[in-house]
């Protein structure tokens, strides 16, 4: 995306995000070649033309007993645009993670913006650690909405009335909110996804309740789906096994 005219600029809202899949070196089979070189050697290479079916119960030991180091031996590459408060929870996540993320600094940032959905719960109840969100209120949802839209349209306007009189944008950018949506390219393995989404999803599965903002599981729900279709058999045994990273 390239950067626009000011006088094309206009503010807009989103209550999603964006997530795509756009390289991979991930299979079944990468966890199994990588397990067996320890007993078969080189003749673990054979495991490149098997059918991973019929080794699906290595691939739930190695997870159920924890052994990590075989489900590291894949790669993938996601597309990802959601609100810069996201992004800066994801990125405690380093182990096993690249990020490049879109920068102030080099670029004239786009005006767009999160504003949370009807469906996004804004009351927050109980002590924390042990808390829940519940629905708020039509009232709420209505000040929600116009407070950050009102917000958002302030800062931007300040940010290109800065620009405007030259000011540099690694600046300028000081007064955008972490609303504002942002992009980058994360890479991964799928024992690293693990570990991220067992921190940064609920499921019914979980042996570990976790309490992720719902913003950031947005983001991890969509990287799982796409990581389930290219190993079915890794992802079958993290679930069975408590959704906890070997």
């Amino acid at each position: 995306m390239t950067d626009t005219p000011a006088d094309d600029l206009k503010p807009s809202f989103r209550s999603d995000v964006t997530v795509e899949l756009v390289k991979h070196s991930a299979a079944d089979s990468d966890v199994l070649w990588a397990a067996r070189v320890s007993t078969a050697g080189e003749q673990s290479l054979e495991e490149l033309t098997k059918d991973p079916e019929r080794s699906k119960g290595l691939i739930n030991y190695l997870m159920r007993d924890r052994h990590g180091s075989p489900f590291e031996h894949n790669s993938m590459t996601f597309f990802i645009s959601a609100p810069i408060f996201v992004f800066r929870e994801f990125m405690r996540h380093r182990v096993g993670w690249s990020y490049n993320e879109e920068s102030g600094r080099y670029r004239e940032l786009q005006p767009v913006f999160y504003v949370p959905g009807v469906d996004r719960k804004l009351v927050q109840q109980g002590r924390p650690g042990k808390y829940e969100f519940v629905a708020g209120s039509e009232a709420q949802q209505e000040i929600v909405e116009r407070s950050m839209q009102e917000s958002y349209i302030q800062a931007y306007e300040r940010y290109q009335e800065m620009l405007a009189a030259g000011v540099a944008r690694e600046v300028a950018r000081a007064v955008l909110p972490v609303g504002l949506f942002s992009s980058m390219y994360a890479t991964c393995n799928a024992r690293s996804l693990m570990h991220f989404l067992g921190l940064r999803t609920q499921h019914e599965l979980a042996k570990v309740p976790s309490f992720p903002q719902r913003e950031i599981e947005m983001v991890g729900e969509k990287m799982e789906a796409a990581w389930a279709e290219l190993m079915p058999l890794t992802y079958a045994a993290f679930n069975a096994n408590g959704r906890v990273a070997p």
